[in-house]
């Protein structure tokens, strides 16, 4: 009788165990569903405001076969570092590839900025470079701005149209000079 005891107990034991398991399985599933929601958000808002701002912009959406849109913190007293997340889409397949970025310089810059980075891509194979690997900036890319005075690129650089929008609207340049993009391995 004992060691039938013991069985049932080890039983329910493991019952518990692998349905305790389960319980926290489906609250990860949970949570990444909602930080996917959240960046797919952030994305979508960034790029509506991107598009409402300016037609240059627009229309080079309109060339582009996808786009990635990153929202980021940068941070720095005489060093600067910075950081964030977001998702690579490919427009005609939907296809998204959820992914990190990460910054740091010198700069003469003291304090912390959040803004939004959009890269568009021309090419297909250019945006399937960036999905499968990421990218590592070497220089700094200009972008377009909304700015007065200052007018919208009409054309990609190298495959790629850069725009960064912060408190204060688009800006005239999108600085990713020692930037890296990667992919996100826990959010796919």
């Amino acid at each position: 009788m004992g060691i039938q005891r013991s069985f049932v107990a080890l039983f329910v034991a493991m019952g518990l165990w692998i349905g305790g398991g389960t319980v926290v399985a489906q609250e990860a599933d949970v949570e990444l569903e909602q930080r996917r929601l959240e960046i797919d958000t952030n994305a979508q808002r960034a790029l509506d405001e991107l598009l409402a701002s300016d037609e240059g912009a627009r229309q080079l959406y309109e060339e582009a076969q996808g786009y990635a849109a990153f929202t980021a913190t940068k941070a720095g007293f005489f060093v600067t570092g910075g950081g964030g997340t977001g998702v690579a889409i490919n427009k005609a397949t939907g296809n998204r590839v959820y992914m990190r970025m990460g910054t740091g310089g010198i700069g003469l810059g003291i304090g912390a900025q959040t803004y939004d980075l959009l890269i568009f891509f021309e090419t297909d194979s250019i945006l399937q470079g960036f999905m499968d690997g990421g990218w590592d900036s070497s220089a700094t890319a200009q972008a377009a701005a909304g700015q007065e005075g200052v007018t919208v690129t009409s054309s990609f650089i190298d495959g790629m149209a850069f725009f960064q929008i912060t408190d204060k609207g688009l800006m005239a340049a999108a600085d990713v000079a020692g930037t890296r993009f990667w992919v996100a391995e826990n959010l796919n």
